[in-house]
């Protein structure tokens, strides 16, 4: 399992002289003095580099070294647990149930694999000899919390020839963001203690939140205020049984159950008023996780030491539409035609219209024989999990219509598609169809050496070699990828340069695999429909704002990335010869002790992506390397997507059709390279240098400040991508096509180039505490995605605007490159105070304390809408308008009592 390093005194070595790797190992009692939110998240960010996902999509995730947010592993007492399907996040403790979080940025050596970002592993309370119980009460008053901004549609000096689709929202309110709210209380409690005394401990913890929240709508948006709650509970139990003085055994439950549901009111934008309840509600939605797992330890020797460790996780997902689901979904009615509704835009009668109704599993098993050889550590190990998915994906439950416009009525809408020009006054709507729940199963096996070889007593050398193995499976059981041996050598090495750990060199070179997750799958191996038909329209429904009147624009259903609900091969989806992700790290630094308790230091991190894997969409040019082979197009079946290694070389296998179009059983196998897709190098390089200073707490006061400059360049994020929320893991629009692809060079999202961390408390007496957290950091880059127009000379009425069919998704911006990162997001600061008082009478055993978050209550934006056209020439009323700020200031009021 992940090795933990257990606190024994009042506090951790300055510097510890045993480790190769780079970790921040946060504990209880630094939890309870510091101002931080409640999650693995919150307590990850503290460590350097580390900053949190895409505000306006990924909020509460975390990048590690540049790394994509889904490329992180979390692991509760050594036991993965990480989201089950995509990867994004894990699950984590009750908060008083936290003994220590271990935060790993790199370095970390063969034990530990399926991340190629960081490590977050949560290490649980247990219970002793003594007897201890305790109850806290966390109140987050809404009365204690500040406003948010206002925001207005942009007013920008557009380019000749360009202008917004809609003049007169140019200017205009888009979103009250003042008007949304969340308050919340969390009671918890704990017991611990010995069942049978040195022989069977025990720790139970259960903690319930309930968190109520108001949002309003956007002015693209029907006009419904939610008004909701999330009622979480969690509860964690932990056995230690002695069975003899060589024989351990652990046992752990985890349990976590999340209920939402809500209700919409009418609500008017322009007064900020809340109007009467609508029947139409949002989706109740929700998920229960429970976790199992048990922990055998046996010294077997006094140099042999056997480790077994086999976890159970089971989870269950819904996101289930209520109310009035027989009427269709509206979106974007403020695109209806004026000349129909006049002012007043027909809303949705219907709540939502698409949902999740799924069950997962993740088995594991992990096998370490530890064997000390004179100045050798041997370590062996297996570390082995299967994950298991069913009805994942989204169902969609009734129909869905989104209203659009061109401002020039003769533009076609996506000739790539044959959808011609809506013509009259350019309004236009289309029906949206999009469902691709299915099954999946993703088994990862590994194998493992280590030896930490103890060179003399000042020089210690980590030398390991992990292999992996990843087998993806589609709904019907056919494995669609199978990686075996991914070899990833790993090296570390920490010199006590004068024996005393007042000095430590370290270095650390290594490779690192990532796994395609399960719900790759999904909208990829299985079968998906992914359509859009278009239509003009005479008329909208007075009551359920359906069009009427319809007359087609095009051939029908039409889908960019061909996705008709048609089953896929999956010998030809996925080349034999993929490569799974990868990356190589490297690092090195110091560590050096000055004056009594001081310590300072600097690292250097490089970080190389040297394999990715997304899907390409184009089968024109997969059809032109055929033509060239001489193969007739109509004698295979070629696929509309295929996964591939991007930049790199891949072999794919079609299967040979007769005259009939029935498989021949036979064939043919067609290699195509980055010049035959047209496509760039793959490149995602991370470049660091991490400086810090720290005081330990010592019963008195405590200080930590770290900052890191950093740049983040290549021309792929990762799995996801995060200037507009696409979270489907490896098939982003990223590679589908090289025209996507040109220009993309630059920095990318999760690029923070400067970040100043500095925490600290104070004990103003021996009852009052005072703490802070605080950090400053530059912006987030900001791209632009607009049609293909690099020079400003293509006509709209051109095939050339839109290639591919993609609409506003080229690196080109008002006739002329958009270099990726060129303009960034301002820069922003954070300040968190606290005061803790633990009052004497009480025998320390409460303590009140008031936390307030960001106490200067600043609210700059952290993302901004990228998409910069609706068609060609014609600018998004939404472009650059900020889509997440800062979280406004608000307060937290905590009660403890421990006996």
């Amino acid at each position: 399992m992940i090795e933990t390093v257990m606190v024994t005194g009042d506090r951790l070595p300055a510097i510890d002289t045993g480790a190769t790797d780079t970790r921040v190992v946060i504990t209880a009692e630094d939890l309870n003095r510091m101002p931080i939110g409640r999650s693995a998240e919150d307590i990850a960010l503290l460590a350097p580099g580390a900053n949190g996902g895409a505000a306006g999509y990924f909020d509460g995730m975390v990048s590690f070294g540049g790394a994509g947010i889904s490329e992180n592993a979390y692991y509760i007492n050594g036991f993965l647990s990480s989201d089950p399907l995509s990867n994004l996040g894990g699950f984590d403790l009750p908060f008083g149930a936290i003994d220590q979080q271990e935060t790993y940025t790199g370095g970390y050596g063969a034990k530990y694999g399926r991340s190629s970002g960081g490590v977050i592993n949560q290490v649980g309370k247990r219970g002793d000899n003594e007897f201890h119980y305790g109850a806290q009460v966390v109140y987050r008053p809404k009365e204690l919390r500040a406003t948010g901004p206002k925001t207005y549609f942009q007013d920008m000096e557009l380019p000749d020839a360009y202008h917004y689709n809609k003049e007169e929202l140019v200017g205009t309110l888009y979103e009250r963001t003042s008007e949304d709210f969340s308050w919340s209380s969390t009671y918890s409690g704990y017991v611990s203690g010995p069942l049978i005394e040195d022989k069977l401990f025990a720790f139970l913890a259960y903690e319930t939140e309930l968190k109520e929240l108001q949002n309003s709508p956007k002015a693209t948006q029907n006009q419904f205020l939610e008004e909701g709650e999330t009622d979480t509970s969690k509860l964690y139990a932990k056995l230690d049984w002695n069975i003899t003085e060589d024989h351990l055994l652990e046992f752990t439950y985890m349990g976590e159950q999340k209920d939402y549901e809500g209700s919409y009111s009418a609500w008017d934008l322009q007064k900020g008023k809340k109007g009467e309840r609508l029947n139409a509600s949002p989706n109740d939605e929700g998920h229960e996780s429970k976790f199992t797992i048990l922990n055998y330890t046996g010294f077997l020797t006094d140099t042999l030491t056997l480790n077994a460790m086999y976890g159970h996780g089971s989870f269950s997902y819904y996101d289930t539409p209520v109310g009035p689901t027989g009427f269709p979904y509206i979106s974007y009615p403020i695109y209806q035609d004026p000349s129909i509704i006049g002012d007043n835009p027909v809303g949705s009668l219907a709540g939502g219209y698409n949902g999740r109704d799924a069950e997962d599993t993740t088995d594991g098993i992990r096998l370490n024989l530890e064997w000390v050889l004179g100045d050798h550590i041997l370590t062996f190990g297996i570390d082995n999990m299967e994950f298991e998915a069913k009805n994942e994906g989204t169902m969609q439950f009734t129909d869905r219509w989104i209203y659009d416009h061109k401002e020039d009525p003769s533009d076609p809408i996506a000739p790539a598609l044959g959808v011609g020009a809506p013509g009259g006054d350019g309004y236009y709507v289309y029906k949206y169809f999009y469902e691709t729940a299915t099954s999946m199963k993703l088994e990862q096996d590994a194998y493992y050496i280590e030896d930490r070889w103890q060179v003399r007593d000042d020089i210690l050398l980590t030398l390991g070699l992990r292999n992996d193995k990843f087998t993806n499976y589609n709904n019907v059981g056919e494995a669609y990828m199978e990686s075996d041996n991914q070899w990833a050598p790993r090296f570390g090495a920490a010199w006590d340069v004068f024996g005393d750990a007042s000095l430590k060199l370290f270095a650390n070179a290594g490779r690192y695999y990532l796994a395609m997750p399960n719900n790759v799958a999904i909208r990829g191996a299985s079968a998906s429909t992914y359509t859009r038909e278009y239509f003009t329209y005479t008329g909208v429904d007075p009551e359920t704002g359906a069009p009427t009147g319809l007359t087609a624009l095009g051939p029908g259903p039409v889908s960019s990335n061909g996705e008709y609900g048609e089953p896929v091969d999956p010998l030809a989806f996925a080349p034999a010869d993929l490569e799974n992700m990868y990356q190589d790290e490297y690092i090195m630094g110091f560590e050096k002790m000055f004056l009594e308790d001081w310590t300072y230091g600097a690292k250097f991190t490089f970080r190389d992506l040297k394999s990715g894997i997304d899907d390409v969409c184009d089968p024109d040019r997969m059809l032109a390397k055929l033509s060239e082979m001489g193969v007739d197009s109509d004698a295979v079946d070629w696929q509309y997507c295929y996964m591939f290694n991007p930049g790199g070389t891949n072999t794919f296998s079609l299967a040979n059709l007769d005259a009939n179009g029935n498989p021949t059983g036979t064939r043919t196998e067609v290699t195509m390279s980055a010049a035959d897709w047209d496509m760039p190098k793959l490149k995602r390089e991370y470049k660091a240098i991490d400086l810090f200073i720290e005081r330990p707490f010592d019963g008195k006061w405590e200080f930590r400040a770290d900052y890191t400059y950093s740049k983040l360049q290549g021309n792929t994020e990762g799995q996801v991508k995060s200037e507009f929320g696409q979270s489907n893991i490896s098939k982003t629009q990223d590679w589908d096509a090289a025209e996507l692809m040109r220009y993309s060079d630059g920095y990318l999202a999760n690029d923070r180039r400067h970040q100043l961390k500095v925490r600290g408390s104070y004990a103003l007496t021996e009852q009052i505490l005072l703490s802070a957290n605080a950090s400053i950091k530059s912006g987030m880059p900001i791209s632009c995605l607009g049609y293909y127009n690099p020079d400003g000379t293509t006509p709209a009425k051109s095939d050339a605007i839109d290639p591919i069919g993609y609409g506003s998704s080229y690196h080109t911006c008002f006739g002329s490159v958009a270099e990726p990162g060129k303009e960034r997001t301002p820069w922003t600061r954070n300040l968190d105070l606290a005061v803790t008082y633990t009052p004497a009478m009480f025998e320390e055993k409460l303590s009140l304390s008031l936390q307030v978050f960001n106490v200067l209550n600043e609210q700059k934006p952290l993302q901004v809408d990228v998409t910069s056209e609706d068609s060609a020439y014609t600018v998004s009323n939404t472009y650059r308008v900020p889509i997440a700020y800062q979280t406004p200031r608000y307060a937290m009021l905590t009660a403890t009592l421990n006996f």
